[in-house]
């Protein structure tokens, strides 16, 4: 396959990467739990193409760019965690307010708007994470012969590949996520406290990628 080595065994390393809790798998299945399987699948969505986004920058050398670059690297870095931190305070805050019942007729318009958010919070969650940036640098090298012709499309092809797999475990973490989305829509007390959970996971992760070295 082109330049592409030992793909089965990238495969493999690929799923425990995404089975791997992280900024990622929190934000889908934290969506899916609180808002239902059809928030974190558009939530998956969204992370599949911050990483389609990571595979196009890897086959054109952007990431290489940018993993060699302190400054480019502590900028994705710090803006990343600064990010989830805005998340996850923006998810406790709104527990404090009054939950307002939407009419009939704004429920479509509300729906279209929270699409465009699940997706964008999922784009911008993947797109500055250094980890993936990181793995895409210290990995995926190990898979394509150094002889080869065909480096950027074996390097495409391999971040089409894990953004693939890691939507399909997303999705399926949020269809099983989503199965308590129904109970706790009941419980406003408890999607309170779930919403609570989730932004201090976030806040962590937050904290825990600004602390993050190459």
């Amino acid at each position: 396959m082109l330049d592409i080595v030992h793909f089965p065994l990238f495969l493999a390393s690929v799923v425990l990467l995404c089975i791997t809790p992280g900024p990622d798998l929190a934000y889908v299945v934290g969506q899916s739990v609180a808002r239902g399987r059809q928030a974190g699948v558009l939530s998956a969505s969204g992370v599949a193409l911050g990483s389609c986004t990571h595979a196009v920058a890897s086959a054109l050398g952007l990431t290489a760019l940018i993993a060699a670059s302190p400054l480019l690297f502590t900028v994705i870095k710090y803006t990343g965690a600064a990010y989830l931190i805005y998340l996850g305070t923006k998810m406790i805050v709104a527990t404090f307010r009054v939950r307002h019942v939407f009419r009939p007729e704004g429920v479509e318009a509300v729906a279209q708007t929270e699409t465009r958010q699940l997706l964008l919070r999922g784009f911008i969650t993947s797109i500055t994470n250094p980890k993936v940036l990181l793995f895409f640098i210290a990995f995926f090298p190990q898979f394509v012969t150094v002889e080869g012709d065909h480096h950027a499309i074996s390097f495409l092809l391999l971040g089409l590949a894990y953004a693939l797999t890691g939507l399909i475990t997303d999705v399926l973490f949020a269809l099983l996520a989503g199965g308590a989305a129904g109970a706790v829509a009941k419980n406003q007390a408890l999607q309170k406290a779930l919403d609570r959970v989730v932004g201090a996971t976030f806040i962590g992760l937050g904290i825990r990628l600004a602390l993050t070295r190459r």
